[in-house]
């Protein structure tokens, strides 16, 4: 059975995973704190997109753009015009919401696939999901953007804007990263770093909130080849989610409605993630063409243009750009690795997380708080901790201590036991099968190393 809202939101906060941010004052409505084991898993997403999409390729670099900017920048990216969602109200409940989130549309379901459903006829239909009614105010756009002010004085001339996509950053500094890289397209700049959107519906979780963080790669190619590259990274992202877990099924790729498309973009694909309530956003990837650099160039004057001294053509690159959510990914791999079996007739709920995804890899069990085994059990930690990331927990039988490092998704236990004073050896235990291998400690880091895959 798939996991519901309930069960994932409870989890989270049993387990340390997702707290609601200000909870000893009542909360803060659509923020979120993430707690020891969150910490580590969504760090663990963010190394593991940082090794696909940086470590691994020679021709993308790091960047990390300031998150406080100018609005020159938002007026020049369209944003301060064009960042809009369309508002409504319902005359019956006065309730407020995105027209375009509660228009009735038919779903193309094509699971198990890279082929992008067919663009989603929608029958223009509104109903309010708090009551039901059909009666809303006509809609009025709404804009995005989080405004403050930098400096003692608030007024006109010290207007500042927290960034709503990280983007621009990238594109504002193309130029200096082309000076001092000496790169040749197609490459591409990489950014993770939080963004703020001012949702007139967050919910859902930390699927929709108002402070998120984004991973995201600008890549830059010939005007030519953009195509191509377009659907090169469509079909690279979408295996990313599914060599890390996510099975098949759960995932698929839509095209964007020319009605959906953001003013900047000749295409846009996103790849949807089977969530409890239905297909959603989980990362989308989009042709943003030339618009951003020659934006920019005209309002600042600035020429951001590419020129190939072999052939001595000048251009404006293209830009394709995959774009995802820390959280929203996160919590995808939390809901495609809940599972549950049974254990010596028990039932038994495990996280099915990959190695690099999980926040711990490994934990280290001594089978008593008896000093001698305290001392050898620490001893182990000591030589696995350079190696990966453990936790250490001596409380508990050890049937339940097994249970608690599956509910978290560890995939190997290291058991320390009596036998082990003698033999120099400890139990591997298998978080899926759950099977168990005897291992001497001397050979211990090279089999974890080997169980891990990594």
């Amino acid at each position: 059975m798939p996991v519901s809202m309930e069960e994932l939101v409870r989890l989270c906060k049993a387990r340390g995973f997702v707290y609601p941010s200000a909870e000893i004052y009542g909360g803060f409505r659509s923020t979120y704190d993430y707690g020891p084991l969150g910490v580590l898993m969504a760090r663990n997403v963010k190394e593991a997109w940082w090794r696909q999409m940086v470590q691994l390729r020679r021709e993308v670099v790091g960047l990390d753009a300031a998150v406080l900017s100018s609005p020159k920048i938002w007026e020049a990216s369209g944003h301060l015009k064009n960042f809009t969602d369309p508002l409504v109200d319902c005359r019956n409940c006065k309730q407020r919401w995105r027209a375009d989130e509660i228009a009735t549309f038919e779903v193309a379901r094509i699971p198990g696939t890279v082929t992008p459903v067919p663009e989603e006829p929608r029958t223009g239909v509104l109903t309010c999901p708090n009551c039901g009614s059909h009666d809303f105010t006509e809609a009025r756009p709404f804009n995005l953007m989080f405004k403050t002010f930098a400096g003692p004085v608030e007024d006109e001339g010290a207007v500042a804007y927290l960034r709503p996509e990280t983007a621009q950053g990238h594109f504002v500094n193309f130029a200096n990263v082309l000076q001092s890289e000496h790169l040749k397209p197609p490459f591409g700049t990489a950014q993770i770093g939080k963004s703020f959107r001012n949702e007139i519906t967050p919910g859902n979780f930390v699927f929709r909130t108002r402070e998120f963080e984004q991973m995201e790669l600008e890549y830059y190619v010939p005007p030519a080849d953009a195509q191509r590259w377009f659907e090169y990274w469509r079909e690279e992202r979408f295996q990313w989610y599914v060599r890390l877990g996510i099975p098949s099924e759960m995932i698929r790729l839509r095209n964007h409605a020319k009605e959906e498309l953001s003013h900047y973009s000749a295409g846009t694909t996103d790849v949807e993630f089977a969530f409890p309530w239905g297909w959603g956003e989980l990362e989308g990837i989009a042709n943003r063409t030339d618009y951003d650099l020659k934006a920019h160039a005209a309002a600042s004057g600035q020429p951001l243009e590419y020129f190939d001294a072999t052939t001595g053509e000048r251009y404006v690159p293209y830009v394709v750009e995959p774009a995802a959510g820390v959280a929203r990914t996160m919590m995808a791999f939390l809901i495609a690795g809940y599972t549950t079996d049974e254990v010596a007739g028990e039932k038994r709920t495990y996280l099915r997380l990959h190695p690099r995804i999980a926040p711990y890899q490994v934990a280290v069990l001594p089978l008593s708080k008896k000093e001698n085994l305290s001392s050898l059990a620490l001893e182990v930690l000591a030589l696995v901790q350079p190696v990966t990331m453990c936790d250490y927990d001596d409380t508990r039988s050890i049937g339940r201590r097994y249970r608690r490092q599956d509910e978290i998704g560890t995939p190997l236990c290291v058991t320390v036991d009596f036998d082990s004073l003698e033999d120099k050896a400890v139990t591997v235990r298998d978080r899926d099968s759950t099977a168990q291998e005897r291992v001497p400690i001397d050979r211990l880091v090279e089999v974890i190393n080997s169980r891990l895959s990594w």
